[in-house]
C-alpha cells in the first residue's frame, strides 16, 4: 500500500512487481544454497583398509606370488665345529701333523702353526696365499719330478732315479730324506720308516708299512701307490 501511495502504481502493477521481487529471491537462495561447498565423506573401504589388522612378516611373504619370501644365501663352505679347520701338513716342515686353524686361514698359517719350513726348503711352487679347507692336506717341499732327458733311462734300482723317473720309492733302500717327498711323511715319520726297516731286515711287502708307528689306514692308502719294497 505504501509504495502503491508512493509511487502511484497500480494494483496490477504491484502485484507483478511483488511477484517478480519473489521469484529474484527464490532464485538467488537457490544459488547460494547450491554453491556452498560440501563436505566429501570418505569411503568406507578407506576405514575398514585403516583397522584391518597387518600380516605378520611370515604370513606377507606366503601371500606373495610363488609362495617364497626373499631368496635365502646359499651356505658357504662347511667348517668344523667353532669355526676351525684341521689340515695336516707334512713335508719339510718343523713339526709336521695335524693342525687346527680358524676358518678362512691360508697355506702361510698352516705353515706357521707347524714351525715353519725347514732351512733349505724351496717354496716356489707353493701358494701361500690360498685359503684352506677342512681336510687339506699341504705338503711341503715336494719336488717336482724332471723331464727325463733324451736318451737317459734311470738306473736300475735306485730309490732316488725312481722318485726322479716318476716310480714308487724304495722302502728298502730309499734315504730318509727320499721318504719325506711322499706325502704326508716328515722327517719323524721318515724316520720311523728307516728304524722299522733297520730292526726288521727290510719290508718284505708295502702292506707291512702299517706296523709303522704313525702311519694309519688313511696315510697308507696315500702312500700305497707311491712305494714299493
Amino acid at each position: 500500500m505504501w509504495v502503491q501511495l508512493r509511487c502511484g502504481l497500480e494494483p496490477k502493477t504491484l502485484a507483478a512487481l511483488a511477484v517478480v521481487l519473489v521469484a529474484a529471491a527464490v532464485f538467488a537462495g537457490m544459488h547460494f544454497w547450491s554453491a556452498r561447498p560440501e563436505g566429501v565423506r570418505a569411503p568406507d573401504m578407506l576405514g575398514e583398509a585403516v583397522h584391518a589388522p597387518a600380516l605378520a612378516p611370515d604370513e606377507d611373504a606366503k601371500a606373495e606370488p610363488g609362495g617364497g619370501g626373499r631368496p635365502e644365501p646359499s651356505p658357504g663352505p662347511a667348517a668344523g665345529p667353532g669355526g676351525q679347520i684341521v689340515v695336516d701338513v707334512s713335508g719339510k716342515v718343523r713339526d709336521p701333523g695335524l693342525r687346527r686353524l680358524p676358518a678362512g686361514s691360508r697355506v702361510d698359517d698352516a705353515l706357521t702353526a707347524a714351525g715353519g719350513a725347514r732351512p733349505g726348503t724351496d717354496l716356489a711352487g707353493l701358494n701361500r696365499a690360498r685359503v684352506l679347507m677342512d681336510g687339506e692336506q699341504i705338503v711341503v717341499g715336494a719336488p717336482q719330478a724332471p723331464a727325463p732327458g733324451p736318451g737317459v733311462a734311470p738306473g736300475p734300482g735306485g730309490a732316488g732315479s725312481a722318485a726322479e723317473g716318476g716310480g714308487p720309492v724304495s722302502l728298502n733302500s730309499a734315504t730318509a730324506e727320499q721318504l719325506e717327498t711322499l706325502p704326508g711323511v716328515g722327517p719323524v715319520l721318515a724316520q720311523h720308516i728307516v728304524d722299522y726297516r733297520t730292526q726288521h731286515g727290510g719290508f718284505r711287502s708295502v702292506d707291512e708299512l702299517r706296523e709303522v708307528n704313525g702311519i694309519g689306514a688313511r696315510r697308507f692308502a696315500d702312500l700305497q701307490p707311491r712305494v714299493r719294497p
